[in-house]
């Protein structure tokens, strides 16, 4: 139980400062997707394929952090391992915000990656500590709404900046919602691992934990799928001004566009929350790679008989649908990745997303640098993706699901 010399927030106040530091991830993506140009232009980017490396940078950051933060959070508690990472996050922001070349801006978006780490696994654990069975997934549930709305605001906000000052305003903002957070943090909410549940942190605990994830099939299998899911992603998300802008020449509508397709993974959740328990994660996760594979072939036949790049209608109608199957393989592959762990979910968590993320970045950066200002690489790139993973999760869903902590 929470420690009592704290008083306890109100349920919707514990939810809204769950759902704006679990927003951090979503919101450090996608509101830089209007500046590339801008960034190109004022460090001198010739190549502007090397844009997608300020989305990368982060994420290899997260990999590495991950390893850091999930043990860390076990052995001295939530809310100092999301105080640390909110320091390191807004300390990297502030080296992206001062940069004044493409690689001083990197090392501070891969800062940002190891601080965000904090946030991101901690709070999932600090709700672990305060709700069990149901009542967790009711507060995940309206937890899920800022994972369904940052995607589909953020980039406008960005454009907002951007309009009002520069690039370099969005790290600004970064700063100061982080800093919020982490005084309401530290104000309001106790801290929920007790010194008796706390586990010690060294290098064998966390050696322990990436031998357990590598050689249980289905946690590796049904990681490694997820990650190269996440890794198709990745690379629309990075190309996704490129696309919007410079094929389709939208212009400041971009923003826009972009929202209609994230709002596909958004709705996804909740229908994934409503299917579940009836139809099994497995299966919803099958379905779904086979539907993402055959919208993927679609686009593909389509973008290769018109010049490399399908007509906007075509991409946005099934492109929606690519995405609503993305957003049910997201939560059911994680789901499945952790199913085997048991008592070991705290380093185990840590271990399975710093795999996803390092197979996303690989996955990420091998079908970016194909991109060739059609859309081709990237619908192939969607094709490609999920036939790996449905190959993968086909090879282990009949492996022992025992349990092993």
């Amino acid at each position: 139980m929470p420690s009592q010399s704290q008083k306890q927030p109100h349920i919707a106040e514990f939810i809204m400062l769950i759902a704006l530091l679990s927003s951090l991830v979503a919101l450090s993506l996608d509101i830089m997707l209007p500046a590339f140009n801008t960034i190109a232009a004022d460090l001198n980017i010739q190549d502007i394929r090397q844009t997608q490396w300020i989305i990368t940078a982060i994420i290899v950051g997260m990999a590495f952090g991950q390893l850091f933060f999930g043990p860390l959070s076990d052995a001295y508690g939530r809310k100092g391992s999301i105080l640390l990472g909110i320091g390191l996050f807004c300390f990297g922001a502030v080296l992206s915000m001062t940069a004044q070349s493409f690689e001083a801006l990197l090392i501070g978006r891969f800062i940002q990656g190891i601080g965000v780490s904090g946030p991101r696994i901690a709070t999932m654990a600090l709700v672990r500590d305060k709700f069990v069975g149901n009542a967790m997934a009711r507060i995940m549930s309206f937890v899920m709404v800022a994972f369904v709305m940052v995607p589909m605001l953020a980039p406008l906000v960005g454009q907002a900046i951007l309009l009002a000052f520069s690039w370099r305003a969005i790290f600004g903002l970064f700063v100061v919602l982080s800093v919020i957070a982490g005084i309401w943090l530290a104000i309001r909410q106790p801290e929920t691992l007790q010194p008796e549940n706390r586990r010690p942190m060294n290098a064998k605990s966390i050696g322990f934990g990436i031998k357990i994830v590598v050689s249980h099939p289905r946690t590796l299998g049904f990681s490694m799928a997820s990650g190269v899911i996440f890794g198709g992603l990745l690379t629309y998300v990075g190309s996704a001004q490129a696309i919007f802008e410079g094929i389709y020449g939208l212009g400041d509508k971009f923003p826009f566009f972009f929202a209609a397709l994230a709002f596909g993974i958004g709705s996804a959740s909740y229908v994934n929350g409503r299917l579940v328990m009836r139809i099994g994660a497995l299966n919803l996760a099958i379905y779904a790679l086979i539907g993402k594979m055959l919208l993927a072939l679609i686009l593909v036949v389509l973008a290769m008989l018109q010049g490399g790049s399908p007509t906007l209608w075509q991409f946005m109608l099934l492109g929606f649908m690519l995405m609503f199957c993305v957003g049910i393989l997201f939560g059911n592959l994680s789901s499945l990745a952790m199913v085997p762990l048991g008592k070991l979910a705290g380093v185990g968590a840590a271990v399975v997303g710093t795999l996803q993320n390092i197979v996303s970045v690989v996955v990420s950066v091998s079908i970016g640098w194909f991109f060739n200002g059609t859309l081709l690489p990237v619908v192939a790139g969607f094709f490609v993706s999920a036939v790996l993973a449905l190959g993968l999760v086909l090879l282990v869903k009949d492996k022992s699901e025992d349990q092993i902590g």
